[in-house]
């Protein structure tokens, strides 16, 4: 989307195929001319930087591709149904009506419809898979290793995910990491810095905000099919692409750690037991 200048001919040559073909195919998969599509996107983008930065008009303009402020302004009013100045300071989504559901996913990527329905009972299995798949490559690393090194004791702490853990920090980015994520489904930015020192009070009020928000998220894709949805992370040096479902499960196996280094932290510090196993919650 950086590249302001590219033309359709262009794209089409850097995927081998005629002008015509790509306008066909683009047409038929997104629903809309190429030419719209990009500009939809472009748009959707100026939208994002003007909600999060201090960017001028002019500048968003022309990051968006328009050679003047007065074709910018008309275009961003007829998609938003208000000038940029006005629509910044509102609470309206990023978001145009799109044939393809195909949306800009901030900072700098694509956020796709779901297009198959994956099941919350496809979706356990697929854990399971995923596990079991983790299973089998420890055991081929293990296969590496002599009987010695097998047998012997594993000296803690050993190293973990998080740097220095304490139970503070701890409970901050079991917290913290719903509340990130909550931040990327509605467009907004997180600051990690907000997890430094809170207190257990603080914590407990985002823990009511966030915590509901994210299950109602979690409940929502599993019950309307959308844990496929896929999202295009294109800021890094390659883009990376991730589903809903995998979001899902990266918080779960990443909460797991956390949960059990806490679990025994507490208990060693004398407090009562967490009862945290699955087993329990699901009783019949």
């Amino acid at each position: 989307m950086d590249e302001r200048q590219v033309k359709g001919a262009e794209l089409a040559a850097e995927l081998f195929v005629s002008r015509s073909l790509l306008d066909r195919i683009v047409r038929a998969s997104a629903g809309e001319p190429l030419g719209r599509f990009r500009r939809r996107l472009l748009l959707e983008r100026a939208a994002y930087r003007l909600r999060v930065t201090e960017i001028s008009v002019i500048d968003a303009a022309t990051e968006a591709g328009y050679s003047s402020n007065e074709a910018f302004t008309r275009a961003f009013a007829r998609a938003f149904g208000a000038s940029p100045s006005s629509w910044r300071r509102s609470g309206g989504s990023i978001h145009i009506a799109s044939p393809s559901g195909v949306h800009f996913y901030p900072p700098g990527g694509l956020r796709l419809t779901a297009r198959t329905g994956v099941t919350s009972v496809n979706f356990v299995a697929e854990l399971m898979d995923q596990h079991v798949s983790v299973v089998g490559q420890l055991l081929d690393r293990a296969g590496q290793l002599t009987d010695g090194q097998l047998d012997a004791v594993i000296e803690l702490p050993v190293e973990g995910i998080d740097d220095h853990p304490t139970i503070r920090s701890l409970l901050a980015r079991l917290v913290g990491q719903l509340a990130m994520w909550n931040a990327a489904m509605t467009n907004r930015p997180y600051d990690f810095g907000g997890e430094h020192d809170q207190s257990l009070a603080s914590m407990r009020v985002r823990l009511d905000d966030d915590g509901a928000d994210f299950a109602r998220y979690v409940r929502r894709s599993s019950e309307q099919g959308g844990l496929d949805e896929t999202f295009v992370d294109a800021t890094g040096r390659e883009p990376y692409v991730f589903t809903a479902a995998g979001m899902i499960a990266h918080v779960l196996t990443y909460a797991a750690y956390r949960r059990t280094l806490l679990a025994g932290a507490l208990a060693s510090a004398g407090a009562p037991a967490v009862d945290d196993d699955p087993l329990t919650w699901f009783r019949p």
